[in-house]
């Protein structure tokens, strides 16, 4: 298990899932302070999801965060850039964020992930993307 400086995917940030994570995460890469086990995923998966949603490319997001901002700005630069969100597309975005791997084609990598890190059976529960993140980064204890 790791122990990064991100938020649970389940923390939201102007009512979205993930949208607080992302932002953690690239202003641990702003800072050069970015684990390893990140880079090679930085800016797609849900990080990309999340950025064609409020139609704004990661780079330019990146660009952006330079300046600097709370969570709440950087939002509302998004919705201004790209799209604004309404409440519909809000909750749209929510449960298909919530149940990324859960029988789909995010499915095989969360399984080789779950094998890499050495999860069994016993947490086989662990069936989405925010679950799994959450366990290996200490925010669950399922068994």
């Amino acid at each position: 298990m790791i122990d990064p400086p991100f938020r649970s995917p389940r923390e939201r940030v102007g009512g979205l899932y993930y949208s607080g994570r992302m932002l953690d995460k690239i202003r641990c890469h702003l800072r050069d302070e970015l684990p390893e086990e990140y880079r090679p995923n930085f800016g797609v998966g849900l990080d990309g999801m999340l950025c064609g949603m409020l139609g704004v490319a990661h780079a330019d997001l990146i660009e952006r965060m330079r300046v600097d901002g709370s969570d709440e700005e950087i939002l509302e630069w998004c919705y201004a850039r790209g799209t604004s969100l309404n409440r519909e597309q809000i909750h749209i975005w929510n449960e298909f964020a919530r149940k990324v791997g859960w029988n789909d084609r995010v499915a095989q990598f969360l399984s080789k992930v779950k094998a890499e890190d050495g999860i069994t059976s016993e947490t086989a529960d662990l069936s989405t993307a925010f679950d799994l993140i959450d366990y290996r980064e200490g925010r669950s204890r399922k068994p």
